[in-house]
């Protein structure tokens, strides 16, 4: 059975260690433990199937096909009108038409808020990749300027389709471009039709813009699922905060309870009374009298629940540092294997601060002590350090230490090296949730939080506050 032991050495003497009877520790009587935060995580944590579903509305759709065939058709006047460009402009002309009829029947007929199927969203932003493909091959192909509008219909796809329709279009696109470069009417020009540039241009025009097809669509995509990740996890983080808030006010529920409950056993007490006075036997007389011992005794409790208020609430709201780490370490005091040490020090001139009770720093906190148990070897030590104006603690582990390409990006969602419960001491799947929800909640109350690897091994995670941020008396 694992060890734990807390030490505040700020006293001139060790402090007591941790009694092994549950009184250190807060029961969970709603259910809020460790394993009911993981079964949330998973509830709302993000696959590629959230992803994959599609987040494409038709009203966006018919707004870039308008502003398209726009452009479209402004260029096509000005070549027409202003600089008397050659070119099959009836053709043209007849195109981004037919492309109106078809995007007013389409805003028309389908409301605006619908969210296209993946497939129905392909068709459309294909049908846009096909006939924009058309009008280059009609006014010079690959080295007409504006055979770049094929670009905003192909980023669109990767923003908020799956990968595969993505890819699809990406394909489609690539392939439009290749005809354009090969099969194209000539490039108009001022004084009848311009030259045909040599096939070494046109090969270089094709690979600058199949690099910024790939390379637009690949960097939007990934901008798009990272901001999703990040959606869900911050879900993910304010559903855990509220599980957390709600366990902290049972200490205001107990005080209502105690109130509530003040009336039905003065009333219990009175029955009580007159069943024993008219007692038609010995033995429910005994029984009306028990009833009237027991309903004084819990009046008495309640009285001390609520005889001063102020007292209770300021207690509650408050802890010491040692409290602190005896808190977090108590749901992992059992995990065999480890020993888990708590020790508090500071500096010889400074005050010992009084801890505002906040949920998210137990949570926060808890959640890396619990990490540092599945992946230690013996030991993990949680210290809190105090100087006049700083506030520290760390978690330090005898494991293996981070992995350098996980360190880079530890605290980010969804990064995780955890293989599966099954080689986890505490039971918990990692989902690369955990660093990311604590430190959030602590950097929202003022904290700096560092990842870093021990000497000569294991894991170190460090947390700071200012005094004046966490400290009660404080705001």
């Amino acid at each position: 059975m694992g060890l734990a032991r807390t030490a505040d050495l700020s006293d001139p003497v060790l402090a007591m260690a941790l009694k092994n009877d549950g009184s250190a520790g807060l029961k969970d009587p709603l259910g809020l433990d460790r394993q009911s935060t993981a079964l949330l995580q998973g509830e709302l944590a993000w696959d590629e199937a959230v992803l994959g579903q599609g987040r494409l509305r038709i009203r966006s759709v018919v707004t870039l096909r308008w502003v398209l065939l726009a452009c479209e058709a402004t260029a096509l006047i000005l070549g027409a009108a202003v600089f008397a460009l050659p070119a099959p402009y009836a053709i043209c002309f007849g195109v981004v038409g037919l492309a109106a009829w078809i995007n007013l029947l389409v805003g028309i007929a389908t409301p605006g808020q619908r969210l296209l199927h993946p497939a129905e969203a392909a068709l459309q932003l294909g049908f846009d990749i096909l006939r924009l493909a058309g009008l280059a091959v009609l006014t010079g192909g690959i080295i007409n300027p504006f055979v770049v509008l094929i670009l905003p219909p192909l980023v669109l796809a990767a923003a908020t389709l799956p990968l595969r329709p993505t890819a699809i279009l990406a394909g489609l696109a690539a392939l439009a471009l290749i005809v354009a470069s090969t099969v194209a009417y000539p490039l108009p020009g001022a004084e009848g039709v311009l030259a045909a540039p040599p096939l070494g241009y046109r090969l270089a025009a094709l690979s600058a813009l199949l690099l910024a097809l790939g390379i637009s669509a690949a960097f939007v995509r990934e901008a798009a699922q990272e901001t999703a990740r990040r959606a869900l996890a911050l879900d993910v983080t304010q559903a855990v905060l509220a599980r957390e808030r709600r366990l902290s006010a049972l200490g205001g529920l107990a005080a209502s309870a105690a109130h509530e409950l003040g009336t039905p056993l003065a009333t219990i007490a009175i029955v009580a009374k007159e069943m024993a006075r008219e007692a038609p036997t010995p033995q429910v007389r005994e029984d009306a009298e028990l009833l009237m011992v027991q309903a004084q005794r819990c009046r008495e409790i309640l009285a001390r629940l609520t005889e001063t208020p102020s007292a209770s609430d300021e207690v509650h709201e408050q802890m010491s540092l040692l409290q602190l780490l005896q808190e977090v370490i108590e749901p992992h005091r059992d995990v065999k294997g480890v020993r888990l040490e708590a020790i508090v020090t500071g500096a010889p001139d400074a005050r010992k601060p009084g801890i505002k009770r906040m949920p998210e720093v137990i949570h926060a906190i808890s959640s890396f002590v619990e990490n540092a148990v599945d992946f230690a070897a013996s030991e993990v030590l949680v210290t809190a350090r105090f100087d006049a104006d700083t506030i520290s603690l760390e978690v330090r582990d005898d494991g293996p230490g981070i992995a350098p390409e996980i360190l880079a990006r530890l605290g980010e969602p969804y990064v995780t090296s955890r293989p599966g419960a099954e080689g986890s001491r505490t039971g918990h799947i990692g989902m690369g949730l955990g660093f990311f929800i604590s430190k959030t909640l602590l950097e929202r109350t003022g904290a700096r939080v560092i990842f870093q690897n021990g000497r000569p091994r294991g894991a170190v995670v460090s947390v700071r506050w200012p005094r004046s941020r966490i400290e009660s008396g404080h705001r």
